[in-house]
């Protein structure tokens, strides 16, 4: 296999679209170092895992040689990413933005080399476009293209107000790719119009049209919805290392393959040997607890890692937690769901006076924390393992409505 083969082989792992392949195989045959570009509007201080997938293809690019470029968008923060909202977002303060792209930066490096990693902030060139240069800018585009833009044109029909303002915010991701001279630039399958606005512009400005290359929206703990913080379905990257062990731990067998090729950075030939080993009988769970350690080791400690993973096999494994159980799941309304309904609906007692009585006995358990409270309400979406005595047990995805 030729070495631009096996780079794109690399590059394509867990990847939803390459537009154009062709392109990037010429760019990638001149064996010349390209230049990636990601940018990340810091809109919050903490990342999560979801957040993590471009960068860890950052990584994949920095490992091939390739020049990586982590582009803060502290001018585009300030106007606020429209993508899949159908509300116009509230800009952020220059202040919060600087903030958050300070914690940004701690995080990352993590994940790059911070050594062969350069971080750019698009108000470098925003900021010295000008009035007359915005208008210039905004002249390059129409109204009727920026409402082909799927969201906008959502809003459009009907009859959600679109401010001004977030038309800008395609033309300036857009402008990013000229003012670096792009080679390449990530991002999620949800910004394709704006990674495409890139290559307009850079055609318009008589440059080598960039290569997009699209991620896939990592799915939360639930497997349904794309991981979000507001949906409570997320493992952060600043999590302690036990709640990161857990997390990992809950995610049903068929979600963590899908978390194994976005997230883990083990060679594409070790993946496919873990997955035979369990078509042939092997332990799911096994394959889970490493990728629960590499992710903990990633963002803590080796040492972090493995005292996780003796404080999962204290609480869990000496009690005797099955890996085979009950699987439900259970919609949320307004007001939550009281542990006794929840426990009868998952058929782990025959009545709600029966839960009451075994929570007192001190016989109900959460992730393996013993229930107290008999009138606690669970209000939280996420997949918890519920246990009732020694030997009931049964994995329930609450999910709000």
């Amino acid at each position: 296999m030729a070495d631009w083969q096996a780079a794109l082989a690399e590059i394509k792992r867990g990847a939803d679209d390459i537009l154009v392949e062709a392109e990037l195989v010429e760019k990638l045959k001149t064996g010349r170092p390209l230049r990636i570009k990601a940018g990340f509007d810091p809109t919050a201080p903490d990342l999560h895992l979801g957040h993590t997938v471009l960068i860890n293809k950052l990584r994949a690019f920095q490992q091939l040689g390739h020049e990586v470029i982590f582009l803060i968008g502290d001018f585009t923060g300030l106007i606020g990413d429209p993508t899949g909202k159908n509300v116009t977002r509230k800009p952020l303060t220059r202040e919060a933005v600087l903030t958050n792209a300070e914690t940004y930066k701690a995080q990352v490096f993590k994940i790059l080399n911070p050594e062969r990693t350069t971080v750019r902030f698009n108000s470098e060139w925003m900021d010295s476009l000008g009035a007359a240069g915005m208008v210039k800018l905004a002249a390059s585009q129409t109204v009727a293209r920026m409402l082909e833009r799927d969201d906008f044109k959502k809003r459009y029909a009907g009859g959600q107000p679109i401010a001004i303002h977030e038309f800008l915010y395609p033309l300036v991701q857009g402008w990013d790719s000229v003012a670096l001279e792009a080679d390449v630039e990530l991002g999620g399958t949800d910004q394709r119009f704006n990674l495409l606005m890139g290559r307009e512009l850079q055609k318009e400005q008589g440059q080598s049209q960039q290569t997009v290359l699209m991620m896939p929206l990592l799915e939360g703990l639930d497997g349904v919805q794309k991981m979000s913080k507001s949906l409570n379905n997320y493992i952060g990257i600043t999590d302690a290392p036990n709640d990161m062990f857990g997390k990992v731990m809950s995610i049903s067998d068929d979600l963590m393959w899908r978390y194994y090729d976005l997230l883990s950075f083990q060679p594409l030939d070790t993946v496919a040997s873990i997955k035979q080993s369990i078509a042939e009988g092997a332990n799911p769970r096994d394959a889970k607890i490493g990728l629960a350690k590499e992710l903990i080791a990633r963002f803590h400690s080796e040492e972090a890692a493995k005292a996780a993973h003796n404080d999962f096999i204290q609480r869990f494994s000496k009690n005797a937690i099955p890996d085979d159980m009950p699987e439900l799941t259970l919609t949320l309304s307004s007001e939550g769901v009281a542990i006794g309904n929840l426990l009868k609906d998952a058929q782990l007692v025959a009545s709600t006076s029966e839960a009451m009585r075994m929570i007192k006995q001190g016989a109900v358990k959460i992730d393996g924390e013993r229930v107290e409270d008999t009138r606690l309400v669970l209000s939280d979406d996420g997949t918890f393992v519920f246990q009732v005595g020694k030997r009931k047990f049964a994995r329930v995805a609450l999910k709000s409505a």
